[in-house]
């Protein structure tokens, strides 16, 4: 089974406002982006075992809860 690339084009001006802001400080500008980014975040976290900080946690939670709870999170763990 392939793991579905996390990587999403978007301009210079998006990536540099990103920069390596976490949900809690930064959501993508479009709204109906938001729940896709949310997902890969959250996928990217699951496969590398990567560690959340309780901001990072609290602003994912807020979505899951209400505008995102339908949206299902695919990851296959690394090896």
């Amino acid at each position: 089974m392939s793991v579905r690339p996390a990587l999403v084009a978007v301009t210079v001006r998006t990536n540099r406002q990103k920069a390596d802001q976490d949900p809690a400080t930064w959501m993508p500008p479009a709204p109906n982006a938001t729940c896709r980014y949310l997902a890969e975040w959250t996928a990217t976290k699951l496969r590398w075992g990567l560690a959340a900080d309780r901001s990072e946690v609290d602003a994912t939670n807020v979505y899951a809860g209400g505008p995102c709870e339908k949206t299902v999170v695919h990851y296959i763990p690394a090896p």
